[in-house]
């Protein structure tokens, strides 16, 4: 079967199922994909919101298996049985979660510490400096630990394919292929991966590269991310042979194929789903409710990060009102941030700093009822976020540097009518495909600002062609090409 087609969720089942019926596949992540927890004396169900969860889910229900991740929902213990498990989805049960408990205080070093106050700013080129603690790293190894017992032991002497998910757990793939070295071990990693000179200042990034390469197929975003992998192997792992030609590094005679594959989102779905009664009514609900009527729109949707670039985005919506005061009045930007890591004293300064930025501009330029910035705070649901999209003119992704961002892609896949401008920065992988989108330098304010006029100016006839190449673009490298790429290099491992 080949790849150059429109992949959907039944051809990537059928796919799946030729090459790896004989194989149990496990999908092991930080994230579940669904959490329970309770209000009041109910137990409610909610989707978990995230790039890794939106990409791998829909993966997953089309091939089956057991999805390993932690259990974080206070309800979670109450749903699973004796072994931990429970068949998700909830309406439409498909395959297996097996929930992995952690204390408060692994919860605290391995996730809050290591993997997001080390591991996350040492991979993304942004201000925050990694902060490396060796107690936070001990735990780190511990819990990855955990999680390889709780692999292996669902795996016992059956033929395997682990498909590990996210910075979380560098060290997991080696520790599984040192218990049983003939599982197939594959990971995509969905954030950027440094420059080596970057990487070199970890005390221990030996030791993650080293847990990395028992991966059998190791997957980032794009062919720089993969490059700068293999360089960092080169020159920080002894004896290891690198070949950028076959983008693979072997280590102790084991070798690691390092391949790009650009994540991406269900498009048929998103489609659909912007086309229905429900959408159409909530835009009109939105447009009310905010007092819009006929103005411009703009919009962004962001998890609360600083690799997002959102203080600037809001510096350059000053700016733009300063250059272009005849769109005072008459355009709106509605920023959603979705709160997040808020146990992280970087997170909380970023959250105080942007309601600080969008008072001191709502007061500069605003008049009557009429705000420049409108903030919604999420998770919303997602009829209100496929409205958001539908009503917008124009969407902003401003990331200072970002694996991907799906935002993006959601935004393109939402636009049925072909309309809608997306502006969208240079250090996003997605720019590397979308490049009909106005790329910006999130850094130039001046430069975002003119981008913003540019945009709401543009004419109906080339904001629609320039869409429709997007959404060709986005259409044919869909979430199931992604999984069936990364399906048909496993099965030239097995």
């Amino acid at each position: 079967m080949k790849i150059r087609q429109v992949w959907k969720r039944e051809n990537l089942c059928q796919f799946a199922k030729a090459e790896l019926s004989d194989y149990l596949f496990i999908v092991v992540s930080n994230r579940e994909p669904y959490i329970h927890s309770y209000q009041g004396n109910e137990i409610k169900c909610e989707t978990a919101v995230g790039g890794v969860t939106t990409a791998v889910e829909p993966v997953i229900s089309a091939i089956g298996g057991i999805w390993i991740a932690h259990g974080s929902g206070d309800a979670d213990r109450d749903m699973v049985d004796s072994q931990r498990k429970l068949m998700v989805p909830p309406e439409e049960p498909l395959y297996t979660l097996k929930r992995v408990w952690l204390s408060d205080e692994e919860v605290n070093s391995y996730y809050y510490g290591f993997s997001n106050q080390a591991l996350w700013p040492l991979c993304h080129a942004v201000d925050i400096k990694p902060i490396f603690d060796e107690a936070q790293w001990s735990i780190y190894k511990k819990v990855n630990e955990v999680f390889a017992q709780s692999v292996l032991e669902e795996i016992g002497n059956r033929k395997a394919i682990v498909f590990i998910q996210d910075y979380h757990f560098a060290l997991l793939p080696r520790l599984i292929k040192r218990m049983s070295p003939e599982i197939t071990v594959a990971q995509f990693w969905h954030i950027p991966w440094p420059r080596q000179g970057s990487f070199q200042s970890c005390p221990w990034g030996e030791e993650i590269v080293r847990g990395l390469l028992g991966n059998d197929l190791l997957g980032f975003h794009t062919v720089r991310h993969c490059r700068n992998f293999l360089t960092t192997v080169n020159r920080m792992v002894a004896g290891s042979k690198v070949s950028y030609e076959k983008a693979e590094a072997t280590v102790e005679g084991r070798k690691t194929e390092v391949h790009p594959f650009p994540i991406s989102v269900d498009f048929e779905q998103l489609s659909q789903d912007a086309q229905s009664v429900e959408v159409k009514g909530e835009i009109e609900r939105l447009r009310g409710e905010l007092n819009l009527g006929d103005k411009l729109v703009g919009i962004s949707i962001d998890r609360l990060d600083y690799i997002k670039g959102i203080p600037r985005r809001l510096m350059a919506i000053d700016r733009f009102f300063e250059k272009y005061p005849e769109y005072k009045g008459k355009v709106s930007f509605i920023q959603v941030t979705v709160p997040s890591r808020t146990e992280i004293p970087s997170y909380r300064k970023l959250g105080e700093s942007i309601d600080t930025l969008v008072e001191r501009i709502n007061l500069k330029h605003g008049s009557g009822d009429w705000k420049p910035i409108i903030t919604m705070v999420g998770p919303l649901p997602v009829t209100t976020i496929m409205a958001l999209m539908g009503m917008a003119d124009l969407c902003i992704v401003s990331s200072l540097h970002d694996g991907m961002n799906l935002v993006a892609k959601e935004f393109v896949a939402s636009r049925c009518d072909n309309d809608g401008i997306l502006l969208l920065s240079r250090f996003a992988g997605a720019a590397k495909e979308l490049n009909d989108a106005l790329l910006i330098n999130p850094y130039d304010i001046d430069h975002l600002a003119a981008s913003m006029e540019k945009a709401l100016k543009m004419p109906r006839i080339e904001r629609y062609k320039r869409m429709r190449r997007k959404r060709n673009i986005v259409r044919e490298n869909n979430i199931y090409k992604w999984a069936a790429a990364i399906i048909l290099e496993l099965t030239k491992l097995v």
